[in-house]
């Protein structure tokens, strides 16, 4: 059983390994500093809720705009040039925060943050999937999104250990600490093997790509907006339950810290377990039938509460909260698959941002909309819910069918090849489109991704 559990808990191979560590760097560096920024924004710099909150609306957007841009600069300097030049540059912006004493300050730099940040968001996604084998790209990003909630759990801990001390000399240290792993972590981006678009000159890299870009891939949009409505099961977990059962429900508050600690292992153990024999469109789809089906439950489960008391209110949370981990897992996994097999190899910062666009608007309107629908609506809220949900995975099904057939019409076959999440890269591509009932051929989202 031991050698079970470390086999279990061993990267698939040493590139992975290298690429968690990095994921690890990050969500440490992030999750410190966010778990005592409410406290540094307020206390340090001096600014009220409202101004926090519509600093962090304004840098959202300035994101969602920059985001196509700056996946088109991934493509033109490099994935891995622009991820290293992304950490590096966040963590120079971080140092700035203990110098900030307004509110035009605070928000100038909260968007230069996020602007960065969307490039080296569109990078890491262009560099892991260009670098990774096919045979082991969900695998091995399985394993880093293991590595990555290890590390928010660590950078929670360091933030909550800062904000145990009351001492606002320590949490004005929180951005230095995070800039110094930030300045880490660029240094081993650089250390980490060119990916072959890397390896491109200067004169090949101003050659325009023929055909069109993925702004006209009308199912690759559609796939990215789906994918965005089926991510707002992160609203679900860190709003609308938390909501719910105080406002809804007789569960004691405290409930909430172990239901979010359950998550947190789950996230932290289980992503390969999910993972597991999606390899392809067709299994990446059953993913999402598997992901759309524990929502549905998640839902009708939590909705319940409203009506129990004691301690079987307690053990339904935890049912909901289980079954709703379920959905992310699954839909993590299933992401990851399409990023993989629906873009053009040649395009994938440009895809990237294009994901990010359209899963932005996907998503962006789900905090209003689902806490409206279960606190004025109650149990009938829940329902309406999961029919978005369940509506967003049907309609995702056509999606990918429609964004693969653009692909095979629109890039040469030998380019298609490499746009494979799966062993079957090795295998001849058959002549027609796939089925959902077929497996895809080779060729065929963090997250379409987080």
């Amino acid at each position: 059983m031991f050698t079970t559990l470390i086999a279990y808990l061993t990267p698939p191979s040493r590139l992975a390994g290298r690429l968690s560590i990095q994921s690890l760097l990050f969500a440490l560096g992030d999750g410190t500093f966010m778990a005592g920024s409410a406290v540094f924004f307020t206390k340090v710099v001096g600014l009220t809720g409202p101004q926090v909150g519509l600093g962090l609306t304004i840098a959202g957007v300035a994101a969602f705009i920059a985001a196509y841009p700056m996946g088109k600069l991934v493509d033109r300097w490099g994935a891995k040039r622009c991820w290293a030049i992304s950490s590096a540059g966040q963590a120079a912006l971080v140092c700035s925060w203990p110098f900030i004493d307004s509110f035009g300050g605070y928000v100038a730099l909260a968007v230069a943050l996020e602007v960065v940040g969307s490039l080296g968001g569109a990078a890491h996604g262009a560099y892991t999937i260009d670098v990774l084998p096919a045979a082991e790209r969900v695998e091995s990003r399985a394993y880093m999104y293991s590595a990555l909630n290890v590390g928010f759990t660590l950078g929670a801990l360091a933030g909550g250990v800062a904000l145990a001390t009351e001492s606002l000399t320590v949490i004005s240290a929180l951005p230095w600490f995070t800039a110094v792993v930030f300045a880490v972590n660029a240094v081993n981006i650089t250390r980490l093997p060119p990916a072959s678009h890397d390896l491109r000159s200067t004169e090949e890299r101003k050659v325009k790509v023929e055909g069109p870009g993925p702004m006209r891939n009308t199912g690759w949009l559609a796939a990215s907006f789906c994918d965005g409505v089926l991510w707002t099961n992160q609203v679900i977990l860190n709003l609308v339950i938390p909501l719910w059962l105080v406002q809804k429900t007789d569960a004691p508050w405290v409930v909430l810290a172990f239901l979010f600690g359950t998550n947190t292992v789950m996230c932290i153990l289980l992503p390969l377990a999910a993972a597991r024999g999606i390899r392809d469109l067709s299994t990446g789809l059953r993913a999402i039938r598997i992901s759309t089906f524990f929502f549905i439950v998640s839902c009708v489960i939590t909705l319940s509460t409203h009506h129990t008391v004691g301690l079987l209110t307690i053990v339904l949370f935890f049912a909901g909260h289980v079954t709703l981990t379920g959905a992310e897992l699954f839909l993590s996994a299933a992401s990851w698959t399409f990023e993989a097999e629906l873009m053009d190899p040649r395009r994938r910062g440009e895809y990237q941002g294009a994901a990010e666009l359209m899963g932005t608007l996907g998503r962006v309107w789900a905090p209003a909309l689902y806490t409206f629908l279960v606190m004025d609506w109650s149990s009938l809220g829940w329902l309406v819910i999961a029919a978005i949900v369940s509506a967003a995975a049907a309609a995702l099904h056509p999606s990918v069918r429609l964004a693969r057939r653009f692909l095979e019409q629109h890039v040469p076959a030998d380019v298609l090849a490499d746009a494979t999440s799966s062993v079957k890269a090795a295998e001849p591509a058959p002549l027609g489109p796939p089925t959902i009932d077929q497996p895809a051929e080779p060729g065929g989202v963090s997250p379409l991704t987080p």
